[in-house]
């Protein structure tokens, strides 16, 4: 039990105060630099400032568990999307993808435990959540989810084809990325072959 005075928060607040004092926070702008939108887990291995180096205003990321891509994620994308669009209009002045989606999924995600039958029914009856859903979360295989995920943001009917999305897995143990779907743009077909 911690005391009433303290909080978790304490030692990254004194680190905010020397982050503002330092002026990093000065000059990012509302569309990242890299034009990249990452969604990954939230698990605090999965770190993507870290594992991709990412500075302020280089990229957007959204983190959740197993870095599923939810209705919610789909929601955020496209209003991103519609953003870009208004900010950088079709033409020959601007070449490539307004953004690129990058789904990372991760080995030993914590979601695997979703597999689990026991622990998902009792975490069902918890949260009022489906059993099958709890199941669609689970991420044991990475590279089967990140197809999966890559292939409902392709899908999604509410992006510009102006968006390419690719997939990539994580490793743990090595510390780094492998693709396993390759960029291509929202609504066209799915890449034939690409990194396994």
């Amino acid at each position: 039990m911690t005391n009433a005075g303290t909080t978790n928060m304490g030692a990254l607040l004194e680190r905010n105060r020397a982050f503002a004092a330092a002026g990093r926070h000065e000059g990012p702008t509302v569309m990242p630099k890299q034009r990249a939108f990452v969604v990954t887990c939230l698990d605090p291995r999965v770190e993507p400032a870290g594992f991709l180096g990412l500075e302020p205003g280089e990229a957007m990321v959204v983190r959740n568990a197993g870095g599923r891509v939810t209705p919610e994620v789909l929601l955020d994308l496209a209003f991103v999307g519609a953003l870009a669009e208004r900010q950088v209009p079709e033409g020959p002045l601007f070449e490539g993808p307004l953004f690129e989606v990058a789904v990372v999924h991760h080995t030993d995600c914590g979601t695997g435990m979703l597999a689990d039958e026991g622990f998902r029914r009792g975490f069902a009856a918890r949260t009022g959540a489906s059993e099958e859903s709890l199941a669609h979360e689970a991420v044991v295989e990475p590279e089967r989810t990140v197809r999966a995920d890559v292939e409902t943001v392709r899908e999604c009917s509410w992006l510009s084809d102006r968006v390419t999305v690719s997939g990539h897995v994580y490793d743990l143990d090595s510390g780094l990325i492998r693709t396993v779907v390759e960029a291509s743009p929202v609504g066209s077909p799915a890449p034939t072959g690409g990194a396994v």
